[in-house]
């Protein structure tokens, strides 16, 4: 089930629809021996291996997508006898009677709860907590959401199987002279530090102003920053505390960057900055890691896991030690950026959709046999 898959060309697209679009391109491909039906909202996309099923009118209101999914999709799920259901984003129809599994990409609404309108904030955190104790097993995008689940959901760690997403192969280092025609083309600077994220709280802009306000003051030759991303909720401070700082030549903000344009602006970028506050997995910093851009990020929830060793880790609570880092790794000790480039490369191959789809088919084969 995912009805949440969008191929809009918005900043809605990413995230949890790459996820849905990946799987359902891949699962019939690893897992051939299944037989696929997959519910969508999205008519644009369709890929082969699989049956899909479309609502009889399609709608962006979330109260008519949530009545689909608990009744429409249950009762095809009956009419059709499928052996599993599988929900791609916390939730499940919870009337239909087979087996299921549910993914849980993070507890957002639960760590952060300003963040969210109140009606929407507890239809997530119901919703996923009953999808939950339904499941057969529970997918985690990551350990340190299988920790929340288990501390703030009270999940059982047995039903818990932590399955990393998987980076698109679009992102890879691209020929430099190819880089170089595209950033004339768009612009971008010369040399720049990159941040790609969502204007919202939860992503640390703020801390990565201030941090870099300080990185101005120690660096002899600044480099700018160039922040890319749609704009989410509470931006308006970002762009104001540019002002107050008096950084509007030195910030640059790209808007929503296309997926198109994504590689080649990771590519482009001297260094990527990553100081969120809470992530369930982290794509970007894989991203950036494939693309063979040296990678600073947070030292909280899942960034660890995803960074490894192949980046530097900094509390998002202390822009002095992100400042410092940024100033370090472009004009203390620039040899390591060689360094840090191979090993991101290095590491972040491990996060293969190939190899993703092939664990959650696994997934699949233990909850059909402890339902045997």
């Amino acid at each position: 089930m995912a009805t949440l898959l969008s191929t809009a060309p918005s900043y809605r697209g990413a995230g949890i629809h790459q996820y849905s679009q990946a799987l359902l391109t891949f699962l019939p491909q690893q897992a051939p021996h299944f037989h696929y039906h997959a519910f969508l909202m999205d008519r644009g996309f369709a890929p082969a291996g699989l049956t899909p099923h479309y609502p009889a009118r399609l709608s962006a209101k979330p109260w008519q997508r949530i009545l689909w999914e608990q009744l429409q999709v249950a009762r095809l799920a009956r009419r059709l006898e499928l052996a599993l259901l599988h929900g791609f984003a916390y939730a499940l129809p919870l009337a239909a009677p087979m087996p299921k599994v549910v993914t849980v990409h993070d507890l957002t609404f639960l760590r952060f709860p300003q963040a969210f309108p109140r009606t929407r904030r507890h239809y997530l955190a119901r919703m996923t907590a009953l999808s939950c104790r339904r499941a057969r097993v529970v997918i985690a995008d990551s350990k340190a959401t299988a920790h929340d689940l288990q501390a703030l959901l009270q999940v059982p760690a047995e039903k818990i199987v932590v399955v990393y997403p998987g980076v698109d192969a679009r992102y890879r280092p691209l020929p430099e002279r190819a880089v170089e025609a595209y950033r004339a083309k768009k612009q971008w600077p010369d040399r720049f530090i990159l941040m790609v994220g969502t204007l919202e709280p939860r992503k640390n802009h703020l801390g990565l102003i201030e941090a870099y306000a300080i990185y101005r003051g120690l660096a002899q030759r600044p480099l700018p920053l160039v922040i890319g991303g749609g704009k989410g909720w509470h931006y308006r401070q970002i762009f104001q505390r540019v002002q107050a700082l008096g950084l509007e030549q030195h910030v640059h903000f790209l808007g929503f960057v296309p997926w198109e344009d994504l590689p080649w602006l990771y590519n482009a970028a001297t260094l990527f900055v990553y100081p969120s506050r809470y992530e369930g997995f982290g794509l970007p910093v894989a991203e950036a890691m494939r693309c063979g851009v040296p990678v600073i990020t947070s030292n909280a929830s899942s960034l660890p896991e995803v960074a490894g060793h192949a980046a530097i880790t900094i509390d998002p609570n202390e822009p002095e030690a992100l400042a410092r880092a940024m100033w370090t790794v472009t004009e203390k000790e620039p040899e390591r950026l060689a360094a840090m480039r191979e090993q991101g490369i290095h590491h972040a191959q491990q996060f293969q959709w190939e190899r993703a789809a092939a664990q959650t088919a696994r997934v699949y084969a233990r909850a059909l046999h402890d339902h045997a």
